[in-house]
């Protein structure tokens, strides 16, 4: 048993610690008229709503209406609607645990004499508000060497920020803009050390720290990758230029063209020389002759001749 119970202990604070897990109490003094009470969201939160229940002879708290404890002194008896309150008459406080949204709102306190008749009416506001949690830091350096830094929280309701560093708040000569209570900041050149950025609400506080360098000792490191981009362009591109100059051209007395021409002899009186035709780099001409009388050959022998033609 006792060694079941130091598991669930070690496991809650490994949860703790990760920021699964977060039990946030608070503690609210209700005995005055319109006192604002808040909540850590999936907290607890103790309200004192008079000093000592036992001397009165009734008590009930109400929320809009609806009974949430009923305290008669004549039997020592305590009535509660919600098995997430808990009621001490001794102290006059109730405790609300794991508390959820709808928790938020107005409640209204009545004390009763012996009669029955109501002798003090008061009432208070709670909220309940989720804390914060998970706060990131980004930095991003400028062109002139400045610095960005941007400070989120993962959850938290109104958060509030507050920069150090090394230990002290930031100053004017520190900051190129943005101030002390923002999110976002910019730092000035030449600017390092240990920066702490601090968020909170009013039922949590988280932070993040962050050992900054300046910009100006990130520039030779940029400008070494820069400078390496460059030369292997260069090389590749000579590379390119000399494989396109070892390409051969073509030998002086290849053939570039062919011409033809085509020689017909037709059962005609004359002889007709047709115009050459250029196709594609390669002529063709066509010569008709004509028959001399008496002699028959055939209307369709042709006569090829080939001609070369040298650049």
């Amino acid at each position: 048993m006792e060694a079941g119970l130091l598991l669930l202990m070690l496991l809650l604070m490994m949860m703790m610690m990760m920021g699964v897990f977060q039990a946030v109490e608070t503690f609210c003094d209700g005995r005055q008229d319109g006192a604002q009470c808040v909540g850590a969201l999936g907290g607890a939160v103790d309200i004192q709503l008079v000093d000592n229940a036992a001397e009165m002879p009734r008590l009930e708290w109400k929320k809009n209406g609806s009974m949430i404890v009923q305290w008669i002194s004549n039997n020592n008896k305590t009535i509660i609607r919600d098995n997430r309150v808990t009621f001490i008459p001794s102290t006059g406080t109730v405790r609300i645990n794991n508390l959820i949204r709808d928790d938020s709102g107005q409640y209204k306190l009545q004390n009763f004499n012996s009669d029955g008749r109501s002798t003090a009416n008061r009432t208070l506001l709670l909220s309940v508000e989720a804390g914060v949690s998970s706060v990131q830091l980004v930095s991003e350096c400028w062109s002139q060497g400045q610095m960005q830094v941007s400070c989120s929280s993962e959850e938290g309701d109104s958060p509030q920020y507050s920069w150090t560093l090394d230990g002290h708040t930031l100053t004017d000569s520190e900051l190129f803009s943005g101030n002390s209570q923002t999110n976002i900041i910019v730092l000035r050149q030449n600017i390092s050390g240990r920066l702490v950025c601090s968020v909170r609400n009013r039922v949590s506080e988280s932070s993040r720290e962050q050992d900054i360098s300046t910009c100006a000792e990130q520039w030779p490191v940029m400008v070494g990758v820069l400078s390496a981009l460059a030369f292997f362009l260069v090389v590749g591109v000579a590379v390119i230029c000399c494989q396109k100059k070892k390409q051969k051209p073509k030998e002086e007395g290849e053939e570039q063209e062919m011409t033809y021409a085509d020689v017909r002899i037709v059962q005609q009186q004359r002889r007709q020389v047709e115009q050459y035709v250029q196709e594609e780099g390669v002529e063709y001409g066509q010569v008709r002759f004509t028959n001399r009388p008496g002699r028959s050959e055939p209307a369709d022998n042709n006569l090829y001749a080939q001609v070369r033609k040298g650049r």
